[in-house]
């Protein structure tokens, strides 16, 4: 015998105090529950926030404080709302909105809402394309779906209900049986973003940009598998305020395959730099902040120094912190017999500790000529420690390696070259590289991957 389930849905609209759940509540709920058919209950009700109403919210929607003053807060109502919600098809405008909104002071009262997810501007670009606008006030202005009572619960809930019932009526390609399918992961995405974007995504390693309606691109990552990492973007139910206005911003998602992880680290990196996308926090400050400089003082004599790097400066060297530069230069000073008091590593007025101290160019026994010759040594011995060599590693296909150079010390480039290419020489190199701006986050990565996998390392030829 064929049983066949009825499924209800719960159409929701909220007004809240601001605009993500965790530091906001809500002012005011409506819920339609739907057959499939028509909407065949309702409820409203206002709520004490327990907070002030700020006063623009209070022109858009019309709720003052003085409104909700006598109303119940939510914990009152929770057991009620709970009881229409769960068990049925959570549905809304922006669906994430008001869902982690109810989810989450549902939560604060005791109540675990689990249910599936509609979201009626999803739904809508895809049973009626060629809108002018999705929003819920112009889309029903242009389907012919009145609402008297705009921002307020009752009103939007009512025309989104009957939005809904058009939806329902008109999806003769089952996008919503295909969106409350157990595997699909649709009302999870942000309600701007088609899906066709995520079901562009290889899951390979590489880099993927979100961008805004405008096209720009608003954060950038990195990945071992792009698929599986924007996806994780969207999961779980955060109702912070930094993920909602995240989420709202993203429109459409374009990529860059790499070959490795560190190739998408690295160019991670370098479009973070170049784009500064809105959303980026860490790596816009990484570069290292001392350098190790030499100077000439007033008596002839070269200093070698730690100091903090600055605008247009050439440091010798450059180091993460102090702490790292002092260390490096009391080794420079060990090695070169340099003046400790010359390099600003012994500030007091004691006698110079330095080798020879006796016969040091702090107390102008050793001639500015031989102590510069030793500072020039030090520099010299230095750069010549700095490494030049490539990492050779898996390319994006089976006829190609990565390659990324280091030289000097630095980074001087990365790409793509044949599987069949002899690597070795410098020269001949370069010339299949893309030079990129290099940083000191940079090049520690890539020498650290080389110290742990030795056999990417290839020694290069000049």
């Amino acid at each position: 015998m064929l049983i066949f389930v009825t499924l209800m849905y719960a159409i929701v609209d909220i007004e809240t105090t601001g605009g993500h759940a965790s530091a906001n509540g809500i002012t005011e709920i409506a819920i339609c529950i739907h057959d499939g058919h028509e909407v065949v209950k309702r409820y409203e009700t206002l709520v004490n926030p327990g907070v002030d109403i700020p006063v623009y919210i209070q022109a858009l929607t019309g709720i003052t404080n003085e409104m909700v003053s006598t109303a119940p807060p939510f914990k009152q109502v929770a057991h009620e709302v709970y009881g229409l919600l769960q068990g049925n098809i959570f549905v809304a405008h922006n669906v994430n909105f008001d869902h982690s909104f109810v989810k989450y002071h549902l939560n604060l009262a005791g109540f675990d809402l689990q249910c599936n997810k509609l979201c009626t501007v999803r739904l809508s670009r895809k049973i009626l394309p060629g809108m002018n606008s999705y929003s819920l006030g112009k889309l029903c202005h242009q389907i012919g779906i009145s609402n008297s009572a705009r921002h307020r619960a009752a009103g939007d809930a009512e025309a989104t209900a009957e939005l809904f019932t058009l939806l329902l009526n008109s999806d003769v390609h089952n996008h919503i049986t295909d969106a409350l399918k157990q595997r699909s992961k649709e009302q999870v995405l942000p309600p701007n973003l088609n899906r066709r974007f995520i079901d562009q995504l290889p899951p390979t390693p590489g880099v993927y940009y979100f961008h805004d309606n405008k096209g720009k691109v608003v954060y950038v990552g990195k990945a071992v598998n792009i698929k599986k990492r924007v996806a994780s973007h969207f999961a779980g139910n955060n109702s912070g305020a930094q993920r909602q206005e995240f989420m709202r911003h993203i429109h459409q998602i374009s990529f860059q395959e790499c070959g490795t992880e560190l190739m998408a680290l690295l160019t991670e990196a370098v479009e973070i730099k170049r784009l500064w996308p809105k959303f980026n926090r860490s790596q816009k400050q990484l570069d290292f902040n001392f350098g190790l400089y030499t100077y000439e003082d007033q008596r002839g004599y070269l200093r070698l120094v730690v100091d903090k790097r600055r605008k247009y400066s050439s440091p010798v060297h450059t180091c993460s912190s102090l702490i790292t530069g002092r260390a490096l230069l009391a080794k420079l000073i060990e090695a070169y017999e340099l003046c400790p008091k010359l390099c600003m590593v012994q500030t007091n007025t004691d006698a110079c500790t330095g080798v020879n101290s006796l016969q040091c160019a702090c107390t102008g026994h050793e001639s500015t000529e031989l102590y510069n010759q030793k500072i020039q040594k030090a520099i010299e011995g230095l750069k010549e420690a700095l490494p030049t060599f490539a990492i050779r590693d898996e390319g994006r296909k089976d006829d190609e390696h990565s390659c990324i150079l280091i030289e000097d010390g630095r980074l001087y480039g990365m790409g793509y070259i044949s599987h069949y290419m002899e690597a070795s020489n410098l020269a001949q190199l370069k010339n299949y590289l893309t030079p990129y701006p290099s940083n000191d986050y940079m090049r520690n990565m890539v020498i650290s991957h080389a110290e742990q996998y030795p056999w990417k390392k290839v020694e290069l030829a000049s």
